[in-house]
């Protein structure tokens, strides 16, 4: 049964000349009749069933408007020389635990070093985070449902989607969409292919291949307008059918310059686990965010728990090992 996808204060552009069948601002969509009627299990990535206005964190009162002038995500504060704190001049000295390039733990395909982990409390989340959690999204929500067709793109294979002028090397590299419904990409605006971590500002675009409709999430107004329709467009070339874009202006802002890669983990979080997982076959689903307000304090707080709780179960399973190696190995989960 068709599915109903409520689109507010959206605007569009598309790259082709077909799109979804449309009712005044409502989109039809098919995708989702693969899908469970009952509703996802409470767990510590699906939470119980909240109202659809509420994300799965505490969210405080909404925020006044932010201020109308342009907001720059940056990933690294500017240091001047000589600034660099003891403890971190004492690690860089003696390739201690507090080294940025060590490893902090092992999570199947991801290795997250210190510098991640530093990032993810206060700064502008790394290609790593975001690949984390998609990693642990895969690992502990998916699995519960063995039908779901929906891929959660990792960053470097988004920056390749992006940035390979041959198309047959792309395809290679990317998964088989063929039998997938949905596609998540984390968009990020680095234009080189020589700066490992580039960009400045991470947004989400979501991908429905069955219905050839993209829909891009940026917590900083526009400011991945462009990238997140190329990436739409290059889809559409992949599967080769025509792909309509369309710019969810009422996404949720951020309100500082780092929260980018929070936002973009969050709503992840929320559109797989309470819009698509949770959708039942005769169920209307709305794919705007409008009117939600994101705790990206309590996001950083509750990633950095679920990691420290792998750390731990990581080294238990370390210390079990009858390997001389092992103990000089990241805590690893795998």
């Amino acid at each position: 049964m068709p599915f109903l996808l409520d689109q507010t204060r959206a605007s569009s552009s598309s790259s082709g000349s077909s799109s979804p069948s449309v009712a005044g601002n409502r989109y039809y969509f098919k995708s989702l009749s693969f899908l469970r009627r009952s509703p996802a299990p409470s767990s510590p990535i699906n939470q119980p069933t909240t109202p659809e206005t509420e994300l799965p964190f505490p969210f405080p009162p909404p925020p006044s408007p932010p201020s109308p002038s342009p907001t720059v995500d940056r990933r690294r504060k500017l240091k001047r020389k000589g600034s660099m704190p003891f403890r971190q001049r004492m690690a860089r000295h003696f390739g201690d635990s507090l080294s940025p390039e060590k490893a902090y733990l092992s999570y199947y395909d991801v290795l997250l070093t210190v510098e991640d982990i530093k990032s993810l409390k206060n700064d502008w989340l790394t290609d790593n985070n975001i690949a984390f959690w998609e990693e642990y999204l895969e690992r502990e929500t998916l699995p519960r449902y063995p039908q779901a067709r929906i891929i959660l793109l990792r960053p470097s294979m988004t920056f390749l989607l992006m940035k390979e002028p041959d198309m047959k090397q792309i395809m290679n590299a990317l998964p088989d969409f063929t039998k997938v419904s949905h596609v998540f990409l984390p968009i990020n605006d680095a234009r080189s292919v020589t700066v490992a971590e580039g960009g400045t500002h991470w947004s989400l675009l979501l991908v429905s291949i069955l219905d050839g409709v993209a829909f891009h999430y940026d917590s900083l107004g526009g400011a991945n307008f462009h990238e997140a329709q190329f990436a739409a467009r290059r889809m559409g070339e992949i599967i080769k059918r025509p792909m309509r874009f369309i710019n969810l202006e009422d996404s949720p802002q951020q309100s500082n310059g780092s929260d980018c890669g929070v936002f973009v983990c969050l709503l992840m979080r929320h559109l797989l686990v309470k819009r698509l997982l949770s959708a039942n076959a005769r169920e209307k689903v709305s794919m705007s965010m409008g009117g939600k307000v994101v705790d990206s304090n309590g996001g950083r707080k509750e990633m950095m728990r679920i990691i420290e709780s792998l750390r731990k179960e990581g080294e238990r399973r370390r210390s079990r090992s009858a390997s001389p190696f092992t103990s000089k190995t990241p805590p690893r989960i795998e």
